[in-house]
């Protein structure tokens, strides 16, 4: 069941992804057939939003059960009474999951029109309302209150403030114009604030807009497992190499119970300041934020112990989580991968620089955790392998939680060695829509194990730094 086209990629990358899922190691393994729908089936994953919303639970301030009820009546409210359920996950026990209904055929297209850029698209089949900056172009008599449907300009083609446009776009759904065309594009118009409030989306997911905010975190299922496998304990001290937007930093001080020491970088300063925000919303007094390199975080001159931000003197981290600066290719939805093949490759060598210094920097018997968000062999199992033969202190551990399949076949590595890695593939489930018959006809097992495999596009790889002889 497709509703959006596959994802669609400059001809270059198409060639190189091509290449890269029908590998020879994937081919002799799987058969030419079987191998080929699985890349279609990907390509039709990634255009779709995830079969289901997750937040993680900040259990430092309260309890699952007290949040899932909490969720519950919003949703409802939200739902006008529909009665979604809020499911608990049985071996991620900090996460709730809300079925995503959709996508929704019947809905009535009104003649007014709001068109969006990409991101913003994206960002409403996931549950969000319309805001004045993802405003591309209106019909010329849109008016505050009037109906509206929008639709996203997957392309990048509309010209801002346009009162037409035929290009390619996608429906998102109706909503209603908070503001009239003249307050939007107008010189005096807002910069930000709603723009349209969403009332029949495409795909019903819940608005998480100032919603329990200190007592949720919106995080894709794969992230939350990266924090779960890095497994930090109260008391040590922790490195977040690449940690904006804070997402898994406050996970892992909340699973440390706020105790010991959690290093945050980042070096974009908008970003470190975002994950100041998060920090203090969540209540959680670890973590220290630093805009920082991650590639010059290692101190080449020994360090006075009173400087407590980067560079850091070497092996002096229990445990490292380096969620890479990657292509991105495992975020859904996108329908349009606009990246040049330079732009896609770019990332292998910064991966390998940041690996370097974080191996430098973990403590003999330590552990660091190595992720992406992305589908790409050349930033995954490849890293691996370069990893394993470039450092051989390190060794490859087994995750817990294990929920995603086993490493791709394509970078020599061996079976046990694909079996201790986790790669969560979209392609691994059918892409089926979700309307209240097939949810309250299903059984609650089938739904967690459609969350474990219809989610983003995510790797993780798990080692141990070998004690010295």
């Amino acid at each position: 069941m497709t509703f959006f086209p596959k994802t669609s990629f400059q001809p270059e990358v198409e060639e190189y992804l091509s290449r890269v899922f029908r590998n020879r190691e994937l081919v002799t393994a799987l058969g030419t057939e079987e191998t080929e729908s699985r890349y279609q089936s990907l390509l039709s994953h990634l255009s779709h939003p995830p079969a289901f919303t997750t937040v993680r639970v900040n259990t430092h301030l309260a309890s699952v059960k007290h949040v899932k009820s909490l969720l519950f009546g919003e949703i409802q409210q939200q739902f006008k009474g529909l009665n979604v359920p809020v499911l608990e996950h049985p071996e991620i026990q900090d996460i709730l999951l809300i079925p995503v209904i959709g996508p929704r055929r019947d809905i009535r297209r009104h003649e007014s029109e709001v068109i969006v850029g990409a991101h913003c698209g994206y960002a409403v089949l996931r549950g969000a309302h319309v805001y004045v900056p993802g405003i591309i172009s209106t019909s010329k008599f849109l008016k505050a209150g009037g109906l509206v449907s929008v639709y996203s300009d997957i392309e990048g083609k509309c010209k801002r403030g346009a009162k037409e446009f035929g290009g390619i776009k996608v429906f998102l759904g109706n909503g209603i114009s908070e503001l009239s065309r003249n307050e939007i594009f107008g010189s005096n118009g807002p910069l930000n604030g709603m723009g349209v409030r969403m009332i029949e989306p495409v795909y019903l997911s819940p608005s998480f807009d100032n919603v329990l905010s200190s007592h949720v975190f919106l995080q894709n299922l794969p992230s939350v497992v990266a924090s779960h496998v890095l497994n930090p304990q109260p008391g040590e001290r922790i490195l977040d190499m690449c940690a904006a937007p804070g997402g898994k930093t406050t996970h892992l001080a909340t699973l440390m119970h706020d105790q010991g020491e959690v290093i945050a970088m980042d070096k974009i300063a908008n970003k470190v300041k975002k994950i100041k925000q998060n920090a203090e919303l969540l209540q959680l007094n670890c973590i220290k934020a630093f805009c920082y390199d991650g590639t010059k975080a290692l101190s080449v001159e020994k360090r006075g112990d009173e400087q407590e931000g980067p560079p850091f003197s070497p092996e002096s981290f229990d445990r490292i989580l380096l969620d890479a600066p990657c292509s991105g290719m495992g975020q859904r939805p996108n329908m349009a991968y606009s990246w040049t093949l330079k732009e896609v490759t770019s990332y292998q060598p910064l991966q390998r620089k940041l690996f370097t210094v974080a191996v430098k920097l973990l403590k003999p018997g330590g552990v660091l955790v190595y992720s992406t968000c992305t589908i790409t062999l050349s930033e995954n199992e490849e890293q691996v392998a370069w990893a394993l033969e470039t450092f051989p202190c390190l060794q490859l551990q087994p995750q817990e939680p294990h929920i995603g399949g086993e490493g791709m076949r394509g970078a020599g590595l061996s079976l046990a060695q694909l079996k201790l890695l986790q790669r969560f593939d979209p392609s691994a489930v059918t892409l089926q829509g979700m309307d209240m018959t097939t949810l309250q006809d299903s059984r609650e097992d089938d739904l967690i194990s459609l969350a474990n495999k219809d989610c983003i596009g995510f790797f993780i790889a798990k080692f141990i730094k070998l004690n010295k002889p």
